[in-house]
């Protein structure tokens, strides 16, 4: 059952209960936010193995940490889950492909030209941005792991971020 609250802006809102039988309007207003989108990769005994986040956050500026999450479903998870060093690209709006690459499971680095860290880790070219990280901690996130992490390299450069909301891709518009 829905409640339709009026807003200060004249749109109705669908007020509900998140639970197991609404979870898609659960994730209908949760892609009402707008994220970055990244790819996280990290080295394993088999090879680089990477991820499409868009969970990324800032969490602090000193000590420089970062957080992202990962979902237990992946078949990925358990790289991420026993990793102690990654790096999050955070990808610039000429950079779909790279971030459906990766969103599929398989072999994403397949004739993909890349460097590496000192510690190892696979570093992804022409990123908007881009933070080397050793993990601080892993806390229980229901179906996902939340992975913090503090920033042991950074770099940047010019360009407009690959933006996902609602289920899609786009790009920032700016008013001002």
């Amino acid at each position: 059952m829905y409640h339709f609250a009026d807003s200060d802006h004249g749109r109705p809102m669908k007020s509900f209960v998140p639970g197991p039988e609404r979870q898609r309007e659960f994730r209908d207003a949760l892609g009402r936010f707008a994220t970055g989108v990244t790819v996280v990769t990290t080295d394993t005994p088999e090879g680089p193995v990477g991820i499409t986040a868009n969970s990324f956050s800032s969490v602090s500026l000193d000590p420089p940490i970062v957080l992202w999450s990962i979902g237990r479903h992946s078949r990925r998870f358990p790289a991420f889950a026993q990793c102690r060093d990654f790096a999050v690209h955070v990808l610039g709006a000429d950079q779909l492909d790279l971030s459906r690459r990766f969103a599929r499971a398989g072999e994403a680095f397949a004739g993909l030209d890349h460097d590496r860290s000192e510690a190892g880790v696979p570093l992804l070219k022409g990123c908007l941005s881009r933070f080397e990280c050793a993990r601080l901690a892993t806390h229980d996130g229901g179906d996902h792991a939340i992975v913090v992490a503090r920033v042991v390299a950074a770099s940047f450069a010019e360009g407009e971020p690959l933006l996902f909301a609602g289920g899609g891709y786009g790009r920032f518009d700016r008013f001002a």
